[in-house]
């Protein structure tokens, strides 16, 4: 599914090349919600949210790591940035990187716009370049926004004092 714009009726959009971000579910050219499967159409994936039936596929590299679509702790936190770092890998290998959450807008917008702080971009870029490839909906949870504008180095540290 290679798309240079957003389709409204995609599952994952291509942010960077090589780089997807998507979630769970979708609305199709119907309106209707429809699942969004992954097979093998990414070289590793990362979800946020793991729902049953979703894949991928058992050959393909698959990370794990469900948080809230709210408040992070230090670890939750520490985990994002490691999915980020892996990301970065696999794209420097020539990967392609499927990073997904349940509607595609949150959880997977603060790890892409992580790696794509990791790769230069300052954070506002990020989150205008994730708002403009996926949708105008992404990152509208304003916490993370603030985690990415602070750096998630720093909210790690700021979350692990106040524990």
């Amino acid at each position: 599914m290679q798309a240079d714009v957003p389709a409204p009726d995609s599952p994952w959009n291509e942010i960077v090349p090589g780089l997807w971000m998507g979630g769970h579910e979708f609305r199709g050219r119907t309106g209707a919600v429809e699942f969004a499967v992954v097979r093998d159409e990414f070289d590793v994936v990362q979800t946020l949210l793991r729902l049953p039936g979703h894949g991928p596929d058992t050959d393909v590299e698959h990370h794990v790591w469900p948080i809230p679509d709210g408040p992070l702790d230090g670890t939750q936190l520490a985990g994002v940035i490691r999915l980020a770092r892996a990301a970065c890998e696999a794209l420097d290998g020539g990967r392609k990187v499927l990073v997904r959450c349940y509607h595609g807008y949150n959880r997977s917008g603060l790890v892409v716009a992580h790696a794509l702080i990791r790769r230069g971009n300052s954070a506002d870029e990020a989150i205008r370049l994730i708002r403009d490839r996926r949708s105008p909906w992404a990152l509208h949870n304003e916490l993370f926004v603030e985690y990415l504008r602070a750096g998630l180095p720093t909210a790690r540290l700021l979350e692990e004092l106040a524990e």
